[in-house]
């Protein structure tokens, strides 16, 4: 048994040793975290989440906008009947 004692950062929190490559996340498969900005809406709560978790899927494929859109409306129409309309674009404010 060692009698060495544990190495302490700046901080003062323990400094372990490092992370052997094998076991780091890789940049194509670490999760990208999503920031979604709700201004207005007229839904309740539940569907403004299933709103959102659709929109998510809908950007992990590559495609261009109208794509999406037209993925997010055809979902919901599914989901919730017809009339819905989506609009996706990088010049709204």
């Amino acid at each position: 048994m060692s009698t060495e004692e544990p190495k302490r950062s700046i901080t003062g929190g323990l400094v372990g040793k490092p992370i052997s490559d094998d076991r780091k996340v890789s940049p194509a498969t670490a999760p990208t975290a999503k920031k979604v900005i709700i201004k207005n809406a007229d839904m309740k709560d539940d569907m403004q989440k299933e709103a959102v978790d659709i929109a998510i899927a809908a950007f992990e494929k590559p495609s261009v906008e109208k794509d999406v859109a037209e993925h997010i409306k055809k979902e919901f129409d599914r989901r919730h009947g017809p009339t819905w309309h989506c609009i996706v674009g990088r010049n709204f404010v």
